[in-house]
């Protein structure tokens, strides 16, 4: 069983929290990670925080070091969860990847961004996992 570490504790408690899309993103965080870990990813961070902005899942898997946007939807009926990781979630995911990568990055390892999608279909759990789902372009 591996650790899952947290950048920043929590200032709340999840099972404190009224708002439902929170509660439903920290079940969909959830799924992606038992997924991951089924898929042979060690979870090396949860949630790790810079200011306001956070990155949802860092994973290892040997060399590869992902960094992980998780979107939880009930429905697809207003699109796939990919569409909401705008350029804008890209760009600030990309900031705080720099900051992790300062205090935790390794010779030789790759890098890259993926994305998970977690989707209740028909009443059971979907997710999709998209391997390098972006990348940052400088201007």
């Amino acid at each position: 069983m591996s650790t899952i570490l947290l950048a920043m504790p929590l200032r709340s408690n999840p099972a404190e929290w009224k708002d439902d899309r929170q509660r439903l993103g920290a079940e969909g965080e959830a799924i992606a990670i038992a997924h991951l870990q089924s898929e042979g990813w060690h979870i090396l961070a949860h949630r790790f925080r810079m200011g306001h902005v956070e990155i949802d899942v860092i994973a290892r898997r040997d060399r590869l070091v992902a960094f992980i946007e998780v979107k939880t939807r009930l429905t697809t009926h207003f699109g796939s969860p990919f569409e909401a990781v705008t350029w804008r979630k890209r760009r600030e995911i990309g900031r705080v990847a720099h900051a992790w990568l300062d205090r935790h990055g390794r010779e030789g390892d790759t890098y890259r961004f993926d994305a998970v999608g977690v989707t209740r279909i028909r009443g059971q759990w979907q997710v999709e996992h998209i391997p390098d789902a972006f990348r940052l372009v400088r201007p």
